[in-house]
């Protein structure tokens, strides 16, 4: 059984959680700046790879859908990528009128990149804890992500 707790004692657990998740997604969110400015492309453009890698393709209202956009603000995702190479449009095959989007090889390259500074970094990070902390991080993270994917299945993660 759970031990009870204050309001008070949790607000301040709150707040101090508040702090350091603030901080954190500053440090994460500048490091990943500056790996997308070296793909030139956005946080939207970068989200919309990553789920075209997991995905293979999307057509053009599943992106739309998975992005939280119009279809007209996913064009114009859509077409920043393909000028840079990293998307392609194809005709659906079983209904030319339908477009699919597809990643191609320097998008797929681009996320690999990516994702695996975002690895080294968290590498680095868990040498800072001990054995039992670093399982606990994860556990505590994989129950944290299980009901926010239930809240926005949506967002997916490969």
């Amino acid at each position: 059984m759970r031990a009870k707790r204050s309001d008070r004692e949790i607000r301040s657990d709150c707040e101090r959680l508040a702090d350091i998740f603030t901080a954190l997604q500053r440090c994460f969110l500048g490091n990943l700046s500056k790996e997308l400015a070296r793909g030139k492309v956005s946080f939207p453009q970068y989200f919309l790879l990553g789920f075209l890698a997991a995905q293979k393709h999307l057509t053009m209202t599943e992106i739309a859908g998975k992005m939280g956009h119009t279809t007209a603000a996913a064009t114009g995702l859509v077409d920043r990528l393909e000028k840079l190479g990293y998307v392609r449009r194809l005709h659906a095959s079983n209904d030319r009128r339908k477009i699919d989007v597809q990643v191609t090889p320097a998008g797929l390259c681009l996320v690999a990149q990516i994702r695996e500074d975002m690895v080294t970094g968290l590498a680095k990070m868990m040498t800072l804890l001990s054995l039992s902390e670093q399982r606990a991080w994860l556990q505590v993270y994989e129950k944290i992500f299980a009901c926010v994917t239930q809240a926005c299945p949506t967002q997916t993660i490969r």
